[in-house]
């Protein structure tokens, strides 16, 4: 399709009519952009969340597969051209000390920093540094300049690379251009063209810290303590250098973003080896507005610098100015050397912000300047540095890695690699020639299957076995939906594979009901080692296999029950993970405080229970649509948790029909706040007043939110049966396969 232009002049007349005929006021209002629904009516149920990136918006073809395509990719060649352009300094924005490396690092660290424990955002995927908010948040200051200098690289390799995984990659191979011993990289990340929705904080201005429960308890989900930082102020909290508080603060943001203490000191230790910070000036005389506010003619570059150069030596980065190391460009042992070995004493760097710097006089000329040749400064450090000399814990283990380098290096390497690769899920999704043997708790290891997976034959026989046992078709339900509804797709993580609901923590938390789950597993499992045993050519069936077609065989039974003969299909392949495989504290994170498809909420729950439905659905990837045909199945199906009937709106409980549809929008029905309870609702006849159905919050929204309706309306139409099954099957199958990354392109 060809597109026109509007000739300037016709633009400028047409802005000239509007502004006379409508007055300044009016005609300023004409431009402002559509206000939103949320604008109007601030306490509705905001869907927005769980929009799906607009296809269009996607300049690929709908057919491009990254993983096909970066697997064409000459990893040595680039290693070797990402080598040289470190060394490469240019004259828009000189290297420090002769490299970029440190400033690569830097890049790939804020870009993976961004990832939280609570709910699987953020991290590297995507290439998300590269659009607002995170392009100019503060903390990521000049950051923007580091992707234009890779930009050559991303020029020449195209489809072949992505910008995330080229972001992370520069990183890595930084550190190993300036000598240290990483212990692998993996490909596998693809780009995103818009900017992901993500409530990063509800302040109203950067470096605002309105995140709090009490006097310090980092309210959930997020993991740094301000707005615009990827962890903590390292002038200390609030810009207050009290070092012990700002270690409180790094252990629990660190925490957050799933490292322990180790790891912690690790990342400080052996990041802050490398580079220096940048305080040459005070930002309010120099510094330009962030890339999203700068002009036009900045070329979408931001904090222009006008004193001095504006870069090289008079670079304005966090206002925190020097190196911690005399050897910057290098991987040594000094940064934990210089934290021992001198005393510190706070002063301020040349933006006026306060470091610390060494009482001895020695030091004064430790350090060669980044770009002046022979002038030379003493090393410095932040409160955050200071941290780790003084809180009891983080002392002991830098002071055990100060006399064991070998061991601090490797426990560097390791953590690098977790913070570089946490949001990419399992192992399997791994590409390139560099991906370590090694596997890492982080990872969600699964084991090897050493055994021949079921047919489709074999499933057809176990599904009549348990459909013909005692297990019920709720039970069955729920057990399958416990099993596979803890994927996120945020970060890939969770799911039915492994079969880890059987293990700590899932089997015990409440929402599962581990009574229930125990009997139910346990006979599961006894109809599975029935088959296992019959079976001649090694064939066997996991648990998590099991776990599925369960649940696949109660849905098959619940439609046979209205009439309808469906089939689910199962696509085998699934092992049981072990309790040594299993990180019972990184999955204790996993764990659903509210989950409206069983129609379970606790008291725990940090948002209202249409708005966790929202967050779950979205956490798991749904659509709309599919959140909705789940949710209106589940409940006749009788799926709720405790088996509690509120919205199973069906006089045949058991039986997949759209019976709650129907019955939810049944103007016959009055429905009024319970009087004896807080957060139910009773549904009684209009002409006789007799109670018919209980309902919450979660099944009444799909009247009472219009978008909602208008789809509970289209699965509620007399010939909406069959398009109900099949879409109720084909969301069903989408949940239980979520996690098999062995299924996708």
């Amino acid at each position: 399709m060809q597109k026109t232009t509007t000739p300037l002049i016709a633009v400028l007349a047409a802005l000239l009519s509007s502004f006379m005929l409508l007055g300044p006021a009016q005609a300023q209002d004409s431009q402002a952009q559509a206000k939103s629904n949320q604008h109007w009516w601030p306490e509705q149920l905001d869907l927005s969340p769980m929009r799906r990136p607009n296809p269009e918006s996607d300049p690929r073809d709908a057919d491009f597969s990254y993983r096909e395509q970066v697997q064409k990719l000459d990893y040595a060649q680039l290693k070797k051209d990402l080598k040289e352009l470190m060394t490469t300094s240019q004259p828009w924005w000189p290297a420090d000390f002769g490299h970029y490396g440190p400033f690569f690092i830097r890049m790939s660290w804020h870009a993976s920093g961004t990832y939280r424990i609570f709910d699987g955002r953020g991290g590297a995927g995507g290439g998300q540094q590269r659009f607002e908010p995170l392009n100019s948040w503060p903390d990521n200051a000049n950051l923007d300049k580091a992707r234009r200098l890779l930009w050559p690289l991303k020029q020449k390799y195209g489809d072949k690379l992505s910008w995330s995984d080229l972001i992370i990659m520069a990183g890595t191979v930084a550190m190993e251009d300036m000598g240290f011993p990483t212990i692998g990289f993996a490909l596998g990340r693809s780009d995103d063209w818009e900017p992901d929705q993500v409530y990063w904080g509800p302040e109203m201005e950067m470096l605002e810290g309105k995140r709090y429960k009490g006097e310090r308890n980092l309210d959930r989900p997020f993991g740094a303590t301000e707005m615009g930082l990827i962890y903590v102020n390292p002038e200390g909290p609030k810009g207050k250098p009290d070092p012990l508080a700002a270690a409180d603060a790094i252990r629990e943001t660190f925490a957050n973003m799933a490292m322990n203490s180790e790891e912690t000191v690790a990342l400080i230790a052996g990041g802050h080896t490398f580079g220096k910070a940048h305080g040459a000036n005070k930002a309010e005389d120099c510094v330009g507005r962030e890339p999203a506010a700068a002009d036009m003619e900045e070329q979408g570059l931001g904090w222009q610098n006008k004193c001095g150069k504006g870069n090289a030596e008079d670079t304005y980065t966090s206002g925190l100015e020097g190196a911690w190391t005399s050897s910057p460009a290098q991987w040594t042992q000094m940064y934990l050397s210089n934290l021992f070995g001198f005393e510190w004493e706070k002063t301020k760097s040349p933006a006026g912000k306060t470091q610390w710097k060494p009482k001895a006089d020695s030091a004064s000329d430790m350090v060669p300047d980044a770009h002046v040749e022979g002038k030379r400064h003493a090393p410095m450090m932040f409160t955050t540095d200071i941290a780790l000399k003084r809180d009891p814990e983080f002392r002991e283990i830098a002071k055990r890695f100060q006399k064991n380098p070998d061991e601090f290096e490797q426990a560097f390497a390791r953590a690098w690699f977790k913070l570089t690769h946490r949001d990419m899920g399992p192992r399997s999704r791994y590409l390139g020639p560099a991906v370590p043997e090694q596997k890492f708790p982080f990872q969600d290891p699964l084991p090897e299957a050493d055994y021949k997976t079921v047919g489709q034959g074999d499933i057809k026989s176990l599904k009549s076995d348990i459909k013909d046992s005692d297990l019920t078709v709720p039970e069955l339900v729920r057990v399958a939906w416990a099993s596979a509804s803890t994927y996120r797709d945020t970060d890939k993580r969770g799911g039915a594979d492994g079969a880890r609901v059987r293990l700590a923590p899932q089997k015990n938390w409440d929402v599962n009901n581990p009574q229930e789950l125990d009997r139910v597993l346990s006979r599961l499992d006894e109809i599975r080692k029935d088959f296992n045993e019959s079976q001649w050519f090694n064939t066997k069936v996991s648990l998590a296999d099991m776990i599925v077609i369960g649940g696949a065989a109660a849905i098959e039974k619940a439609a046979e029950r209205g009439g309808n003969d469906i089939t689910v299909p199962v696509k085998p392949g699934r092992v049981d993970a072990t309790a040594e495989m299993t990180d019972a504290d990184s999955f204790d994170v996993l764990k659903p405080d509210a989950d409206a498809f069983r129609n379970y909420y606790s008291d725990e729950a940090d948002d209202s229970p249409t708005a966790e439905m929202v967050e779950k659905a979205n956490i798991m990837g749904l659509t709309v649509p599919e959140m909705t045909v789940l949710i209106g199945g589940m409940r006749v199906l009788g799926a709720n948790a405790e088996d509690v009937d509120h919205g199973v709106l069906t006089d045949e409980p058991g039986t997949l029909t759209n019976d709650f549809f129907v019955n939810v929008l049944d103007m016959s029905t009055e429905w009024d706040k319970a009087e004896d309870a807080q957060g139910l609702y009773v549904g009684r006849d209009r002409q006789s007043g007799e109670k018919q159905w209980t309902a919450t919050p979660v099944d009444l929204i799909f009247v009472s939110n219009a978008e909602l309706r208008a789809v509970t309306q289209y699965y509620a139409t007399d010939d909406a049966q069959q398009k109900f099954l099949e879409d109720f099957v084909d969301a069903w199958t989408r949940v239980m396969r979520a996690d098999r990354f062995d299924l996708k392109s």
